[in-house]
Formats: structure tokens, C-alpha cells, sequence
């Protein structure tokens, strides 16, 4: 076993030997594409989503210097036609790239022919009469070992992208590394004679130079189009359900903070190193930025492009933002648009996307606090004050005080007009959601809540765990809160909303959006107990 050669198992055993949520399916997917025109995969995701983990588990299942059958033998591949295609049939090449950089003693463009010397040394230890002396190039060292011994190569890359985010102003490095790439994967003899399958995993998907992939023959799967390999992105919400069953904690709060990813195929993915340490540690907790810094998420965000400060602050305020994706150059440096923010921070997890309606939006608690932490600055003090009024807003609604909310709605709608640029029924709405920010961390806030005989503007339903009141929310515009307040009643919202009655808030407020002089803009609130 060799750092670069075949690797053995012992990786994966570690991982196996802690709480494990099996994802060996996606073993039967690379075995479905050896030895085809569709052999090479790119599976991006974030960081702490589990990549580096299923790279060891290729490793594991592939490499023939080992035996790896009792490792697998009671998890979901082993039941699978295809478990035996390529069990420990194969050598493996393995590259952790944001290791090697870690390790690199050269830290300049050599650093590419220092990788490959480090691979053809091993390679050369293990088959000494194939290579020849002074080789340079990894592909036909990888080519003469095929060519004498007739056995073909698996090649994992992890973190394949760690040089375009770490090295990112250097293109002199990047495009020698996408050549050595291009080399190894180019479609032609060299490859098909020398590799079975290969598994490339990053943050984000392969550099685009224009329209055009620098490395056309793979198939990518990414966070904006994960198709069938979705439900291994993260943790599935069946998973995350035994898991907490398994280890007695709260499904209802652990959905909250880490749930909200949505594909075509699987609506519910979660962050799974958040997932794991929250079991780990016993609690619900913040733990994505133990690992992501916010410094990074306001960076983006901070950018001066139009519409870019609008569009965080809508989704702060609950709503979903289009995204044009498709003209991302997928690297971190090339920003011309929002759209290249916005799609940098859906590769990176800060966002979720829905393909289907091609929208961007903050999926959870966790990522929300994020967001919260990182609009700070000149720039984003009306937001910051916004969110600091929250805490005030939730307790002058819980208290029945409706003078109070009144004037507190009325300074958020006035803050948020001003942010997003209009005046209109959708300002007040994203006001509303942004100036109860802090109510999520109690509620679940649902907007257009289908009851009785009609649809609730905004329904905040009590969590698990909290002995606070249900609220509806009625939204009117130059009526007044009373109108709201009848609404409620003659619509009948039952129902689910049933089981809190002695227990409910009925909150109306009105905006007077056509008045003139002192009453112009005003808002005025009723609230009410059932």
C-alpha cells in the first residue's frame, strides 16, 4: 500500500467504525460506468458533505492490495447485482489534492511535475520493469504499466478543485494542472487502454473557459443538477430520521437547522457533518461555521453588483431568488454578474436551489445565522438593525402589545423599502419575514398557509419543545388590521391550527400605502387571542 497506490482500506474501516450512514450505492453507480464511454464521474458538493469520505470508500472497495469484502459485506452495496464487478479487482490511483498542496515543499507551477514524480516513484517501486527511467508524464507512466501487465487503473481524485480556490490569481498553475488532467482523461487510446473508471470529487464543478468544459468527456453531476446521484449529496431525510430514533434526538428540531436542500428527485437533503455532530455532541448547535468561516460568505455577498445586496436580503426575508446558472465559469475568481455569486454560494452549501424553477434560497437555521453573521459593515446597517429589532418584535407580539408591533413592522417596512428599492404588497411581506427573523428559531413559519376556506398570509407554527402560542398573520393594504382580524374569523382556519386554539395568536395588521400627511405609510396592528 502506497500513498498514491493503491491505499488500501484502513480509511474507510476508520469511517465504518463510528456511526455510519451507508452510501455504498454509489459504489454500484461507478461500477455501472467501468469500462464505458460514461467511465469518468465529477461529483461536486460542498465542503464537509461527505466527499473525502466516499473517495475512501472507492478506495476501499477497489483496490486489489487488500480484501475488503467483511468491510462491506452487511451494508447496501453487498445486496446489489453488481458487488462483485469490481471488488478489490483493480489498482488504484489516488490523488487528495488539497493534501499534496498542504505537503507541496514547491509551491510554484513545478508544483504539477512534482506531483506526478511522487506517483510514477510509487508506481515505479511497484512495477520496476515497466516504466521508463526519467519518466516524466503520469499518463504514459500509467499507459507502460498497462501495456506490460494487461490490468487497468481506478483514478479518485479528491478535492480535485483545491488548486483553482487555493491558487486562484495563479492561471499559469491552473492550466498546467488541467493539461496533466486533460492527459490522464482525453478520450483516445492512452486512456481507454489504461483506465476502467475514474472518480473526481470538489466543490465545485470543472472550469468552464467561456461555454466550453476544460475536460469535456466527464459527466458531471454538481448542486445544481445532481440527477440520480441526488441522495447521495448529503443525508436523506429517511436517514436522518433512524439516526435520530437510533440516537434519541429531536427529528423536528434537527430538520429545522439542517434540512433544505431540494433536488428534482429528493426534497430533502441535509447537512450531513452538521447532522453528525449535533448526534455526536448531544445537541442542536450551530456547526457550520466550526468549518466555514463567515469572512468567506461576506466577501461574496459584499460584492458590488447590482442587485445582489436585494437579492440577499429577499431570502433573508424567506423568499426565493431566480438564478441564472449556466454562465458560472465555476472558479472563484471570475465573477461578472449576481448570477455568479449567487450560483458560487449554491456550489459552496450557503445556498439551496430547486432546478424545476431554476430559484435560489437559504435553506435552513444554520445557514440563516450565517447569513445573519456575515451582513455586517456600513453597507448592510440597515439590515443588521432589522434583525437586532427582531428579538423585540417577537416579544411585543407573544405580550399582545399591538401599538408596539405596529410601530416596530412600520420602522422594518420602512428599513426594507429602502434596501429593496420598492414600495409595494411584496415589500411589506418581506419586511414582515425579516422582522421576525428571530421568531424562527421558535417557529415554522409558513407563508400562504392553505386553511378553512382560504389561505393564511403567514401561519408560525410552535415547535417542539416550546410552549409558545401558534400566531396567524393576516396582511392587509388600505383597509385596516380590524378587516384582517374578520378575515381570519370568517375564513376558519381549522384544521391543523385547531389543536392550539387556547393556545393561539390572531395578528392583523394593515398598511395604508394611498394615505396623505400624518397618516401616510402608518401601520396599524390587532391582536387577538383565541
Amino acid at each position: 500500500m502506497g500513498a498514491y497506490l493503491n491505499p488500501g482500506n484502513e480509511g474507510f474501516r476508520t469511517i465504518t467504525n463510528d456511526i455510519y450512514v451507508d452510501k455504498t450505492g454509489l459504489i454500484d453507480y461507478v461500477n455501472s460506468t467501468i469500462d464505458t464511454p460514461r467511465k469518468l464521474t465529477c461529483f461536486s458538493r460542498p465542503r464537509r458533505f461527505g466527499k473525502s469520505f466516499a473517495a475512501k470508500m472507492l478506495c476501499a472497495y477497489y483496490d486489489k492490495s487488500c480484501d475488503s469484502r467483511v468491510l462491506f459485506q452487511n451494508l447496501e452495496i453487498s445486496g446489489l447485482k453488481s458487488f462483485e464487478k469490481g471488488l478489490n479487482r483493480y489498482n488504484v490511483i489516488y490523488l487528495d489534492i488539497t493534501r499534496f498542496i498542504a505537503r507541496a515543499k514547491n509551491k510554484g507551477s513545478d508544483m504539477i511535475l512534482d506531483l506526478q514524480a511522487a506517483v510514477i516513484e510509487e508506481l515505479t517501486g511497484a512495477f520496476p520493469a515497466c516504466i521508463k527511467e526519467g519518466e516524466t508524464f503520469l499518463a504514459d507512466a500509467l499507459f507502460a504499466v498497462s501495456e506490460k501487465t494487461d490490468e487497468k487503473f481506478i483514478i479518485i481524485i479528491d478535492e480535485w478543485d483545491a488548486l483553482f480556490r487555493e491558487a486562484k490569481n495563479d492561471e499559469i498553475i491552473q492550466k498546467k494542472y488541467i493539461q496533466l488532467l486533460r492527459g490522464l482523461f482525453k478520450a483516445g487510446p492512452i486512456t481507454d487502454r489504461t483506465i476502467a473508471a475514474a472518480y473526481m470529487t470538489g466543490i465545485l464543478p470543472i472550469k468552464k473557459y467561456g461555454t466550453e468544459s476544460a475536460l469535456t468527456d466527464f459527466k458531471e453531476f454538481t448542486m445544481t443538477k445532481p440527477a440520480k446521484l441526488a441522495r447521495y449529496i448529503g443525508f436523506t431525510e429517511e436517514e436522518v430520521r433512524k439516526l435520530c430514533t437510533d440516537q434519541d434526538m429531536d427529528f423536528e428540531k434537527m430538520s429545522a437547522w439542517y434540512d433544505g436542500y431540494s433536488f428534482h428527485n429528493i426534497r430533502h437533503v441535509y447537512n450531513p457533518n452538521s447532522v453528525m455532530n449535533a448526534i455526536l455532541d448531544g445537541e442542536i448547535a450551530n456547526y457550520w461555521t466550526s468549518s466555514e468561516t463567515y469572512e468567506s460568505l461576506k466577501s461574496y455577498i459584499s460584492m458590488n453588483f447590482d442587485g445582489l445586496k436585494d437579492s440577499i436580503v429577499a431570502m433573508l426575508g424567506g423568499e426565493q431568488i431566480r438564478v441564472k446558472v449556466s454562465m458560472f465559469q465555476n472558479d472563484v475568481s471570475s465573477f461578472k454578474s449576481k448570477d455568479d455569486v449567487l450560483t458560487l454560494l449554491i456550489h459552496l452549501g450557503y445556498l439551496g436551489y430547486d432546478a424545476d424553477n431554476g430559484k435560489a434560497f437559504i435553506p435552513n437555521q444554520e445557514i440563516a445565522d450565517a447569513f445573519a453573521d456575515a451582513v455586517s459593515g456600513d453597507e448592510w446597517a440597515d439590515v443588521q438593525e432589522l434583525l437586532q429589532d427582531s428579538e423585540n418584535l417577537l416579544e411585543a407580539t407573544l405580550r399582545g402589545d399591538s401599538d408596539a408591533v405596529a410601530a416596530a413592522l412600520e420602522k422594518a417596512h420602512h428599513l426594507n423599502s429602502s434596501i429593496l428599492r420598492y414600495n409595494n404588497e411584496a415589500s411589506l411581506s418581506s419586511a414582515i419575514m425579516i422582522a421576525y427573523y428571530t421568531a424562527r428559531r421558535f417557529y415554522k413559519i409558513v407563508p400562504e398557509f392553505p386553511e378553512g376556506k382560504g389561505f393564511a398570509d403567514l401561519v408560525f407554527l410552535p415547535r417542539k419543545g416550546t410552549d409558545r402560542p401558534a400566531m396567524v398573520i393576516e396582511l392587509k393594504y388600505n383597509k385596516d388590521a380590524d378587516t384582517a382580524i374578520k378575515q381570519i374569523h370568517e375564513n376558519r382556519y381549522e384544521g391543523d391550527l385547531k389543536k392550539y386554539f387556547g393556545n393561539l395568536l390572531l395578528v392583523g395588521i394593515n398598511y395604508d400605502m394611498d394615505a396623505v400627511g400624518e397618516n401616510a405609510k402608518k401601520h396599524t396592528c390587532v391582536i387577538e387571542k383565541v
